[in-house]
């Protein structure tokens, strides 16, 4: 059993911050309802990367493991009522729309609080509720580039370096799960809900709480160097070096015992503090050079020899492939009825007593649209008739 098991949460979201948050509750074992159109959500619909599944786009499959679809028309009266009618027994009811939209359906969290005062409302937004930036898409790198992170790596004469990864889209999920789970630890003490708000600008900037904090309370402004030094904010070296084969990263060194190890003078009895700082693109080009004369497996076992801070730099191939990857278990495989055999990343928290749990993958479009109903006593024939009118969609 799941530390969730016997919570419900009522998922309303779309994309990727939304459905990740609402897949965290369910891998702990929470019953989550999917609730989209009867078409399905648009995102099952999209090419991810270019790649496509056989009826059910892969980032689709990656988020919504471990959920029931229930598809429904909320524009359909007899449809809202039957999200009305889930919600009073449920524990959560997440949804990401656009400010506004919940109100206009008729499902905000004023109306739903009033059916079930302990419910734990999870609002997701772009920029928050309301404000100057209100309407503005809520899309990754638009916030990426708004929250200032993208000019704290890379060099001066480099354009600003996006992360290669849905960055912001991935730190919202993550604090709407955590507001999710207090919220209910909240009720478990009080027996109340309440409205818990997450904004995608707010998640990505208290993410860079050390890095802002140099800027708002060191005074240091966020200056990149003239080398391709890997953050504005942490001492040479610091990044990205070239070798005679690939490319290993060097994460500050001790520039005296790495200037001995490379034959570089320069390097050998510089200060680790004062002068990493002083002479961060010196130090970084020396290193850039130094680095070229050998492969990166002969780097690495000298410098992990010698307590050097040292990495390989992986593609994927070389992540899904590492021992200590499957030391790990960190990806999870499992048979799906449209798509095949499906590897994908895990749940990432072990808990001894409770661990996370595949019970089921990505739902096909309304696959579980006549067990939830039925799960709401509605007769066969009520079932039938929803179906017939398109007020629900089931496979």
């Amino acid at each position: 059993m799941g530390i969730l098991s016997g919570y419900r949460v009522i998922d309303c979201s779309i994309a990727m911050a939304g459905p990740f948050a609402a897949q965290r509750l369910g891998d702990l074992g929470a019953d989550v309802i999917k609730v989209e159109p009867t078409s399905g959500e648009w995102q099952r619909h999209a090419s991810a990367g270019g790649a496509r599944g056989n009826k059910i786009n892969v980032s689709f499959l990656s988020l919504n493991r471990n959920k029931r679809s229930l598809a429904v028309d909320l524009k359909a009266p007899e449809g809202r009522q039957i999200l009305l009618d889930l919600v009073k027994d449920a524990d959560v009811f997440l949804q990401n729309y656009r400010p506004g939209v919940a109100k206009r359906l008729g499902v905000d969290y004023g109306t739903l609080s009033a059916i079930n005062p302990g419910l734990v409302y999870v609002s997701m937004s772009g920029y928050g509720e309301d404000g100057p930036y209100v309407n503005y898409p809520g899309q990754d790198l638009l916030l990426q580039a708004l929250s200032g992170a993208m000019l704290s790596a890379g060099s001066a004469d480099q354009p600003p370096q996006p992360a290669g990864q849905y960055l912001v889209d991935a730190i919202t999920a993550y604090t709407a799960f955590e507001g999710a789970l207090a919220a209910l630890l909240h009720r478990e003490r009080t027996g109340e809900g309440q409205l818990v708000q997450v904004n995608m600008l707010d998640a990505i900037t208290t993410l860079q709480m050390q890095e802002l904090s140099v800027f708002t309370v060191g005074n240091k402004p966020q200056t990149r160097s003239a080398e391709a030094h890997a953050h504005c904010y942490i001492r040479a070296p610091y990044g990205v070096f070239k070798t005679s084969d690939g490319y290993i990263v060097v994460a500050m060194a001790g520039l005296d015992k790495l200037g001995r190890l490379i034959d570089e003078p320069f390097l050998q009895g510089l200060n680790d503090e004062a002068d990493s700082w002083k002479f961060r693109d010196e130090i970084f080009a020396c290193i850039r050079i130094r680095l070229l004369g050998r492969s990166s497996a002969e780097w690495l076992e000298l410098f992990r020899a010698h307590d050097i801070w040292c990495g390989p730099v992986y593609g994927y191939a070389d992540l899904v492939a590492d021992p200590q990857i499957a030391h790990n278990g960190t990806f999870i495989t499992y048979d799906h009825p449209t798509e095949g055999r499906v590897k994908t990343p895990g749940f990432p928290i072990r808990f001894s007593k409770t661990p996370a749990a595949l019970e089921r993958g990505a739902p096909l479009v309304g696959e579980h649209t006549r067990e939830v109903l039925e799960g709401l006593s509605l007769s066969q024939a009520d079932i039938e008739r929803l179906l017939a009118a398109g007020v629900v969609g089931a496979p």
